[in-house]
């Protein structure tokens, strides 16, 4: 059984890795120099890749903040809809998960 005290160093961990990548994201998106259409054109379609991972990655963030906020709460690991008790094996599969197996479905 993993404790709370590990799910938040996982959780943290986690996080500085997001952020990290979503800065190198942010970077690669400003970057961009191409003069010539067909450039410019396989440029778009990485910056489209490119924008829908950074958007995963915000929201993967929002949720993992909320985890952290309800680490400090007391209350992680209880589903936030129905207040049962989240099983181990979801949480060590989605340890941000606000919701147990059947408030989630």
């Amino acid at each position: 059984m993993t404790s709370t005290a590990d799910r938040k160093t996982q959780l943290e961990a986690r996080l500085a890795d997001l952020k990290g990548r979503l800065t190198g994201i942010e970077s690669e998106l400003d970057s961009h120099d191409a003069k010539d259409w067909e450039d410019l054109a396989t440029e778009r379609e990485s910056d489209e890749v490119l924008e829908s991972m950074g958007v995963s990655g915000q929201q993967e963030i929002r949720q993992i903040e909320a985890a952290l906020i309800r680490i400090a709460e007391g209350e992680y690991g209880f589903c936030a809809k129905c207040g049962a008790e989240i099983s181990q094996d979801r949480l060590d599969v989605l340890p941000q998960t606000p919701f147990c197996r059947n408030c989630a479905a």
